[in-house]
């Protein structure tokens, strides 16, 4: 079993978790053959976490264990009522061997968040920090070196217990997987072209749209497949009231004429970590930001007019992603190239790295 220190600002007792070896373990060679071309979601580590949540025994049982299938009962709630939540993050080697992560408590509050819409558990964010590390204990050697390789963290929760009645789960379980993954564009970041659903919605006014809930993603599936027979990358939401909402799976920034950058905000949003940093970065360096409504006439007008002269989406399997063409049924709108998302990218990715300075705190080492 291995343990950390007490939390000093929760106070909390930390897990101790069992562990327990693959023993069908990747040899070094397969290991090190799929970290030359991990791709992105094809291939996983060798353990995972879990930890189980009940009513009566509160978050109980957390293991590390070979990666391996999931045993469910045919009648568990989240096959039928879809109560699941998960979080995207990045482990990044650096230059001297060492494993960091960036901004893991932020995906713990936003799970939390998620959790609080979805009725189920909130996992403690000192629990989530050690359930990161307790993984690269023992699965550590997968943290590729590569340029812009990274292995990506998967945590998820959702409700286990075995019944048809429409309540919240009683039981729940947490669990951590890792993948490793390699650079998101082959040969440079390239624009992408952007179809606008008008058809769909991803989510509505007091729905989930905030929480980080598997059924969003799904709703997005359709009209993800109507972008592609319309020969484009991404799908763009819109609200009721026809603002630009955020893509199936990234945040969209605008960037003015006059140097302000505006990002839709709303309570169907998700609140990216990715596009929070960066505008962090871009108040660094003197520009003004601002949340707000941004209707989609706003933005067809702003670009027409040579008021908007860069727009770019953002998450954390891309980072920064350059919008080239915004395509509806009746139009094509070329975007305007700029300099400012690529660079807030170079920034970014620069502190993951341990290229250049973490001003602001973000890194948290999973090795020490």
């Amino acid at each position: 079993m291995t343990t950390i220190d007490t939390d000093p600002d929760t106070g909390l007792d930390p897990l101790e978790f069992a562990v327990t070896r693959n023993l069908a373990a990747k040899s070094n060679a397969d290991r090190d053959a799929i970290l030359a071309s991990p791709g992105f979601g094809q291939s996983f580590t060798d353990h995972m976490v879990d930890i189980c949540w009940s009513v009566r025994g509160g978050w109980h049982r957390p293991r590390v264990s070979p990666y391996g299938p999931i045993s469910l009962d045919p009648a568990a709630a989240v096959l039928h009522y879809g109560q699941e939540i998960f979080e995207g993050i990045k482990a990044y080697r650096h230059a001297d061997g060492s494993v960091h992560t960036f901004r893991p408590d932020q995906n713990g509050r936003r799970l939390q968040r998620s959790a609080r819409r979805l009725a189920l558990p909130e996992l403690p964010v000192p629990y989530f920090l050690q359930s990161l590390r307790e993984l690269i204990a023992v699965d550590g050697a997968w943290v590729p070196s590569g340029e812009d390789q990274s292995l990506y963290l998967r945590p998820f929760m959702f409700a286990k217990e075995a019944f048809l009645g429409v309540r919240p789960a009683h039981k729940v379980a947490y669990y951590l997987i890792a993948s490793p993954a390699g650079a998101y564009f082959k040969g440079g970041v390239k624009p992408v072209s952007i179809w606008l659903s008008e058809d769909y919605s991803r989510a509505g006014k007091g729905g989930t749209g905030a929480a980080k809930t598997g059924g969003n993603y799904a709703a997005s599936l359709l009209p993800q497949s109507e972008a592609y027979e319309n020969e484009c990358d991404q799908v763009v939401f819109l609200d009721q009231d026809r603002n630009v909402e955020e893509l199936g799976g990234m945040n969209v920034v605008f960037v003015y004429k006059d140097g302000s950058i505006v990002t839709p905000q709303s309570d169907s949003i998700l609140e990216g970590i990715t596009r929070d940093s960066l505008l962090q970065l871009a108040r660094d360096r003197g520009h003004h930001v601002e949340g707000r409504n941004v209707p989609l006439t706003e933005w067809r007008e702003g670009v027409a007019s040579g008021d908007i002269v860069e727009v770019f989406a953002c998450g954390t399997a891309a980072v920064v992603t350059p919008i080239g063409t915004l395509k509806g049924r009746d139009f094509i709108d070329e975007q305007p190239s700029g300099t400012l998302a690529l660079e807030l990218r170079e920034e970014l990715t620069n502190i993951q790295y341990g290229r250049a300075e973490d001003k602001h705190g973000w890194l948290y080492r999973l090795d020490a």
